[in-house]
């Protein structure tokens, strides 16, 4: 009997297309519904909440609410329906709050500089920060200073010619809006200076103060208000120095 190559081409493709058919059906059956992939696609989403959530918790068990109010500000943003963002919406406003206040903290710290050194014959310890406004090259300095041969002195050093001021003057200032002024002097040295003639009250007060504001006349630049923020001084940092 002779076999007709016809016929076994017949039967290849046949089987080719049973086993096609085969491995269609199988890969149907592996695709997940789109209900199915909904839900693991939530369950992911819910997953990846609730791990932002325990380092959230942790932040707030070590007291770092700069990092916790930024980790949970992204839980509420990026899974707002989540039982992890109710969780973090319950403390989140008073932690931005503290973030705030953390971050406030340590820029006013930072506009204070604290130096020991040797000055005219003796050693000078000073506290100093300069004016928010004017800033930049008309920025006026507030210094504290103690010295081992001249003592504790506060003083306002500027730029140009310096202060007007004839005699014992008042410095029209206000410590945290309210009314504070304050009698002052030039150097009779010449430097561009102010000095303040109650230090230890104007040092008494200005603890307890968060912003000072000082109306001055300068030389070369007429009348200006002067602003120094003094939260962040730190009395600890302005070292003694002996009496020489």
């Amino acid at each position: 009997m002779i076999r007709s190559p016809f016929r076994h081409a017949f039967v290849a493709t046949a089987a080719s297309g049973l086993l096609f058919l085969a491995a269609c059906s199988q890969q149907d059956q592996n695709t997940p519904s789109p209900q199915d992939a909904a839900k693991a696609q939530a369950q992911q989403m819910a997953d990846e909440a609730n791990r932002q959530l325990q380092t959230y918790r942790q932040m707030l068990q070590m007291k770092n609410d700069e990092m916790a109010a930024q980790l949970g500000e992204a839980i509420v943003k990026q899974f707002p329906t989540s039982d992890a963002a109710k969780e973090v919406q319950q403390t989140l406003p008073d932690v931005e709050q503290r973030a705030k206040e953390a971050a406030d903290k340590r820029r006013l710290t930072g506009l204070w500089t604290y130096q020991v050194g040797p000055m005219e014959g003796g050693t000078q310890s000073t506290a100093s920060l300069y004016s928010s406004r004017p800033g930049g090259d008309r920025a006026v300095r507030l210094v504290l200073r103690r010295h081992t041969q001249w003592g504790q002195s506060v003083f306002l050093f500027g730029n140009g010619h310096g202060f007007v001021c004839k005699g014992n003057c008042t410095i029209q200032a206000q410590f945290d809006g309210k009314p504070h002024p304050l009698r002052a002097f030039l150097p009779t040295t010449g430097e561009p200076a102010a000095f303040i003639r109650d230090d230890k009250a104007f040092i008494t007060a200005m603890e307890k103060t968060k912003r000072i504001t000082m109306d001055v006349e300068m030389q070369d630049g007429g009348k200006q208000e002067l602003v120094f923020e003094t939260g962040g001084y730190d009395p600890s940092k302005w070292q003694a120095v002996g009496k020489k």
